[in-house]
């Protein structure tokens, strides 16, 4: 057996609470909270991963209608709108960022920094050379880190070819970390993104290979070819992968 890395459609992620409030207490409590700066923050966090005002309530565990209901009322004239501190709490995770930045415009929010550049592609069948196996340069495009990972660190490919499908269609990215040289021990019998002494990337499940130093690099796909004998720079296991259907470029 070998261990899957999240392939997520949507994130959450924990958040910070550093606010001293309710969840059931609404906005008219705290005259420091402007409802109408924070439909704009959660309106900029929507675009960036397509989420429709429908998609995200529900995500946050709120009625279909609830965010547009805010909308509305706000527009209205409701300063409030109905807003609670645990609604927005649960719209931060979803949206992946912290509920001070939510909330005050402060801490972390969704900005460059969180980005995270596709370094190249990785053959799932075909051989493909890697342009930059590091987080370092423009890469190929970026996008925005999944709130479950910290961007320090994390490099991200995007999946060519079909050896890997269906659990890895082309056009998927695969996030994964360079913090270590080499093969590390923990990446033997898992799904990798790896480059061998060629200079050629691959994301294949990984196993010791029939003789010292070399690997075999296995598909998930039966009708695809397994290469056996290779030896490598270095494999680093995939932490999460995003479907193609999922994938938002951001423009920097």
């Amino acid at each position: 057996m070998f261990s899957m890395p999240t392939v997520c459609g949507f994130f959450t992620a924990p958040s910070t609470v550093l606010l001293p409030l309710t969840p059931s207490q609404t906005m008219r409590h705290n005259n420091r909270m402007e409802l109408r700066d924070i439909l704009t923050r959660i309106t900029k966090c929507q675009e960036r991963l397509g989420l429709s005002d429908n998609a995200l309530s529900q995500r946050a565990g709120m009625s279909r209608d609830g965010i547009r209901n805010w909308r509305r009322r706000l527009d209205a004239g409701e300063d409030a709108a109905g807003a609670t501190i645990g609604a927005l709490s649960g719209i931060a995770k979803v949206l992946g960022v912290s509920e001070t930045w939510l909330i005050h415009g402060l801490g972390d929010g969704p900005e460059g920094e969180n980005n995270v550049a596709v370094a190249g592609r990785v053959g799932a069948g075909a051989e493909v050379d890697l342009e930059d196996a590091y987080t370092k340069g423009d890469g190929l495009y970026h996008v925005a880190c999944p709130p479950q990972l910290s961007p320090s660190g994390i490099v991200a490919v995007e999946v060519t070819g079909d050896s890997m499908s269906p659990a890895y269609p082309p056009g998927t990215v695969l996030f994964y970390g360079r913090d270590t040289l080499g093969v590390p021990t923990e990446a033997i019998g898992r799904i990798c993104v790896c480059e061998d002494v060629d200079g050629r990337a691959w994301v294949k499940h990984l196993k010791t290979g029939s003789s010292e130093g070399t690997f075999s690099l296995i598909s998930i796909n039966p009708e695809a070819e397994n290469r056996h004998g290779v030896r490598l720079k270095w494999a680093a296991p995939v932490k999460l992968a995003l479907p193609p259907e999922y994938v938002k470029r951001i423009t920097i």
